[in-house]
């Protein structure tokens, strides 16, 4: 049976976004298809590691007793540690602690790298921080076997580092959403095709403030619904979106039941994407999997994940342009919402993303 231990997140089932959604779906695949897969998981606390199985993945628990930056490299240093003694594939998601990795090449282990999107590149690090992450980059290039990019443009990217032949892009999946409990809109006083919808960290890159102000700078007879954490009292950029947003625009915070965020996404009228960097961005994939008319910022990783029948901006001047023109236009949006759900289905179910990732680790399983 062949042998795989997952590295790089904090575990599964799934709590803490895209690449535990991913493993979650993909230690489970793996098992059914006769995999030995083993997922290393952190938790807080002190003592020695522990382990159980969860619907038929093994689990090695790693209790750290700190938070935050720190505690994410105790863990992957404690985590690639404990896999020095293990004899299989291994699979780590990023590459933000890759010279941990390092020790395992120079064991002579076989080790993919999701490589993720060009973390140290975000203007929201200081200058140590994006350091860190652009020497890890680079490392990551170096001592992984082979390299996954989750995009076009990011292996691009990841080919001025290495040669073309050890990346393979694999893009992100999602679920395709045919249908969702309207009753979910009803805490918010919303009603189908009423309202639109902003789903990201509220963050100067995810281009926030500038759709809020596009929507706001007229009445719009629509809401604006932004979900995301935001402490205005304490974060300065999260005041200027509040501020700037009319009586149009709800802030319901962060949502976290799964079906909640479904209906939004699907019987909203648009769904805004404003990340202007990064690679397959889930979000923006599970928007398209609900059949979501898709308004997002005009860039090289957004127009690729969602195509060409798109709307995009490169401002926030541009964006109130095309709420003027497309809020009125069912045609327009009815042509967009039947293009995202073709997106979808032709790049990202999880069926195919799934698939590819097996056919890869079995082609570098190694030979013992």
């Amino acid at each position: 049976m062949k042998k795989l231990f997952i590295l790089g997140i904090r575990g599964v089932p799934a709590k803490h976004g895209g690449f535990e959604t991913f493993a979650d779906r993909l230690c489970q695949y793996l098992v059914k298809k006769d995999w030995d897969v083993t997922v290393y998981c952190q938790e807080l606390g002190r003592g020695p590691d522990y382990s159980s199985v969860w619907h038929g993945v093994n689990r090695v628990h790693v209790p750290i007793n700190r938070e935050g930056a720190l505690s994410t490299v105790l863990f992957d240093l404690r985590t690639v540690w404990h896999a020095l003694d293990q004899d299989g594939l291994f699979l780590t998601l990023g590459y933000n602690t890759a010279l941990f990795n390092g020790l395992q090449r120079l064991k002579g282990q076989v080790n993919i790298i999701n490589m993720d999107g060009i973390e140290w590149s975000r203007k929201k690090w200081g200058p140590l921080a994006r350091a860190w992450f652009w020497l890890n980059e680079r490392i990551g290039c170096w001592v992984g076997n082979h390299l996954i990019a989750d995009h076009p443009k990011i292996k691009q990217h990841l080919a001025t580092r290495v040669g073309a032949d050890k990346i393979t892009m694999i893009s992100y999946g999602g679920d395709e959403v045919l249908e969702a409990d309207v009753a979910a809109l009803v805490p918010y006083g919303l009603e189908p095709g009423g309202f639109s919808i902003i789903i990201a960290r509220p963050e100067p890159e995810n281009s926030f403030l500038e759709m809020v102000r596009a929507f706001s700078y007229r009445r719009r007879n629509h809401r604006l619904v932004v979900l995301g954490n935001f402490d205005p009292e304490k974060n300065r950029y999260h005041r200027q979106v509040m501020d700037a947003a009319s009586g149009e625009v709800l802030f319901p915070g962060a949502i976290y039941e799964a079906a909640v965020v479904q209906a939004l996404r699907y019987f909203s009228r648009f769904y805004l994407h404003g990340h202007s960097v990064g690679g397959t961005n889930p979000s923006l994939v599970e928007a398209l999997g609900a059949g979501c008319a898709v308004i997002a910022h005009d860039n090289q990783f957004n127009k690729w994940v969602a195509g060409p029948d798109a709307a995009y901006f490169k401002d926030e001047s541009a964006c109130a342009v095309l709420f003027d023109q497309l809020l009125t236009n069912d045609v327009a949006v009815s042509r967009m919402k039947s293009a995202s759900s073709r997106r979808f289905r032709e790049r990202f179910t999880w069926p195919q993303v799934l698939r590819e990732y097996d056919e890869l680790l079995t082609s570098w399983y190694p030979d013992k």
